[in-house]
């Protein structure tokens, strides 16, 4: 498989969850086995000699791929999750939503300082949730960390808001 085939499987929604809007699909790539080895074989590649200690993966289509990922390195998953949904102590980042806002929270113990961090999601969009990640992150004194996606709207702009946080990958932009 190459990018070009893993884009062409993403299904585009028109006027998605709102009008004007062109929603990127993921479900279309994760039914295809091909696909979801093609994304972990290039994220393991790209991420296998970086020295990573933990994959923090956000709520929730961040959950799909960066567990795989965190088995195939031998690390550990930490979740980002929705408020109210972790059950200890959280430490917790509220972030503008277009239609509102919103709260994400981690565990206190989930990491440590010296923990050298992936975080992922499944898309780049305006890059709102992913600051506020990387804040959250910031607030438990995590400073080594590296930013990825499987695929990235780049007229939005998200890349510019996140490069004070860490080096921005993705696979497949639209």
């Amino acid at each position: 498989m190459t990018t070009e085939e893993l884009k062409s499987l993403f299904r585009s929604v028109n006027d998605y969850p709102t009008p004007g809007v062109i929603f990127r699909d993921l479900t279309t790539v994760i039914k295809n086995p091909e696909a979801v080895a093609y994304i972990i074989d290039c994220m393991y590649d790209k991420y296998k000699d970086k020295g990573l200690t933990k994959i923090v993966g956000i709520e929730s289509r961040g959950f799909i791929f960066a567990p795989i990922l965190a088995y195939r390195l031998n690390i550990g998953f930490v979740p980002i999750r929705k408020k109210n949904k972790l059950p200890a102590e959280v430490v917790e980042e509220s972030y503008s939503k277009e239609y509102g806002v919103d709260t994400i929270a981690v565990h206190k113990d989930a990491l440590e300082p010296d923990d050298v961090v992936l975080l992922h999601d499944d898309l780049l969009a305006t890059g709102g949730t992913m600051v506020a990640a990387c804040k959250l992150l910031n607030k438990i004194g995590i400073s080594n960390i590296s930013l990825d996606f499987v695929s990235e709207i780049d007229a939005l702009g998200g890349r510019e808001l996140l490069k004070e946080y860490g080096p921005v990958e993705s696979m497949v932009h639209f």
